[in-house]
């Protein structure tokens, strides 16, 4: 059985060897970690062609415990990348195969305590199996709680084991400013990061919260975590968290940005602008869209709800800091991209198969009820949430809160004193859960997102109980229909009449057309007449 442990207890791994450990598994399994021939789990699914890793010999700057070694290769807390990932996929693999010999109960308040330690000699043990790395420890936080998020989510163990452990984890190549690292699974399901000795602590602290809050509402745009560890190595402990994955590498995004709702100095760095695909700030949103997004009503209902919803946790638990991160694929210029098998991010159209954890995707965040059979269907939008921008452009949006392990502590206070004696205390990020939860709601539901507007001829249709007066007259350029035929918006090429429409899709104008949204189509589109 695992034993209990305190204190780190193992020399370091060694960055002689690269390579994957096979993963010990339950009954039912047969297959090894890396690639080595292996039978499939029944129901499971295919791994889709990865990314290439982040590439070893680039030059890195050292952040935090972010750095390189002699040969290139990526180190935290000088443990190389490739030991840290066989460390996780070995110590994963145990835990969940022995929780699963565990019979399943309700979840009690000391569960949200338990730690549980296992050591791995590199020569193995009547309970590990030997590897070829240097001795480590593994110790697995709560795994009777963690099992009860995961089922939440409807994260079969054998699922969790084929993500984590079937292929070998993706390094990704951008890091937090704190230096973190990110792994992220084959299959695109779960996020492994680093986190500081401070936030793993908070985390362990929320645990009775956050179970609470879960259980109420499973809809949520709040980080959804599946797992914390920690790796014992060379005298120092690697903390981790396992999350959900809220972008799709199948997925092109073409901008992104991490929105605080702030606007002392929330501008990206001339440095951080030269990567492929940088994370912009505050004032770059604002510049680049100072219209901000449209999103037809029920939408922006649901998100702003589903804000303000999580906003009120995050206030509940004095938590602050906290981020919008805001991705957009935008699929009017994805279409006139040109194709490339050298292009890292595929933009192909091929029917993705969906993710496992439920309501892990934006669209399923603000509609849990689509994943049911409601009316939303979500495999059309590849899991985003469609928006448009003020030229009409389609979009698609995946966006999810980010860094919430920061609480309003001593030094936060400080550091907000600090800064209000040289600037505007309202604007800096950092400032009391209250007003911070309250400014980042208002921010995000008046600025960055909004109702597609609607014309006054649309408001007068709407009240008179969607009865359309034959013969009202609309002019060129100013309607965008949705054809059911070719699948695309469609502008009149003359003066349209409306010749009649039982039921139809009430939009509104955006800067030049009329987009109506594509979730309508399903209704019968209004009957027009060129003539």
């Amino acid at each position: 059985m695992a034993s209990a442990s305190s204190g780190p207890s193992a020399v370091g791994f060694s960055s002689a060897d690269s390579g994957a450990p096979a993963c010990p598994l339950p009954s039912g399994f047969n297959f090894q970690c890396c690639g080595v021939q292996r039978k499939r789990v029944p129901g499971g699914k295919r791994s889709m062609t990865s990314e290439a890793p982040c590439a070893s010999g680039m030059p890195i700057k050292k952040i935090g415990h972010r750095g390189v070694d002699s040969t290139g290769e990526t180190t935290y807390k000088k443990t190389t990348s490739s030991a840290l990932k066989g460390a996780i996929q070995l110590g994963i693999t145990h835990t969940v195969g022995s929780l699963s010999t565990k019979p399943e109960r309700d979840v009690l308040m000391q569960d949200f305590y338990v730690v549980e330690s296992i050591f791995f000699p590199s020569e193995g043990s009547n309970l590990t199996p030997a590897h070829h790395y240097s001795d480590f420890r593994f110790k697995t936080y709560a795994p009777v709680a963690f099992r009860y998020f995961r089922e939440l989510f409807g994260i079969r163990p054998d699922d969790y084991l084929y993500s984590l452990c079937n292929e070998p984890l993706i390094e990704l190549c951008s890091s937090g400013a704190s230096g973190s690292l990110f792994y992220v699974s084959s299959d695109d399901e779960f996020i492994i990061k680093t986190v500081q000795h401070k936030e793993a602590e908070f985390l362990q602290k929320l645990l009775p919260g956050y179970y609470m809050n879960l259980n109420q509402n499973p809809r949520t745009l709040l980080p959804k975590f599946y797992g914390l560890y920690c790796v014992q190595a060379g005298g120092k402990n690697i903390r981790i968290v396992v999350m959900n994955n809220l972008l799709p590498r199948s997925v092109k995004m073409h901008i992104k940005y991490d929105l605080k709702g702030s606007t002392y100095k929330r501008r990206a760095s001339p440095k951080e602008r030269e990567k492929p695909l940088p994370t912009l700030k505050d004032l770059d949103f604002l510049q680049d869209f100072p219209d901000g997004l449209f999103l037809d009503a029920d939408m922006y209902n649901a998100l702003c709800k589903t804000l303000q919803r999580d906003c009120l946790v995050l206030q509940s638990f004095k938590i602050m800091d906290y981020s919008l991160l805001v991705s957009i694929h935008n699929i009017d210029h994805a279409q006139r991209e040109p194709s490339s098998s050298e292009t890292q991010c595929s933009t192909d159209t091929r029917r993705l198969a969906p993710q496992k954890a439920l309501y892990s995707t934006a669209m399923e965040s603000i509609q849990g009820e689509a994943r049911r059979g409601g009316t939303i269907e979500t495999h059309d939008h590849m899991g985003g949430i469609p928006a448009r921008n003020s030229k009409g452009e389609r979009l698609l949006l995946y966006i999810g809160i980010i860094d919430i392990l920061q609480s309003y502590r001593f030094i936060k206070k400080l550091e907000h004193s600090w800064k209000a004696l040289v600037h505007d205390g309202d604007t800096v990020s950092v400032h009391r859960p209250s007003f911070y939860a309250e400014r980042f709601q208002r921010f995000m539901c008046s600025t960055v997102f909004k109702k597609i507007p609607l014309h006054p001829f649309w408001k007068s249709l709407k009240s008179k109980s969607q009865s359309v007066p034959t013969g009202a007259e609309v002019q060129r350029g100013q309607l965008c229909l949705f054809s059911r035929q070719s699948g695309s918006y469609e502008a009149g090429e003359r003066p349209l009449k409306l010749v009649g429409a039982a039921d139809f899709c009430l939009g509104g104008w955006g800067s030049v057309i009329l987009p109506i949204s594509r979730s309508c189509s399903p209704r019968l589109i209004l009957l027009l007449s060129g003539e």
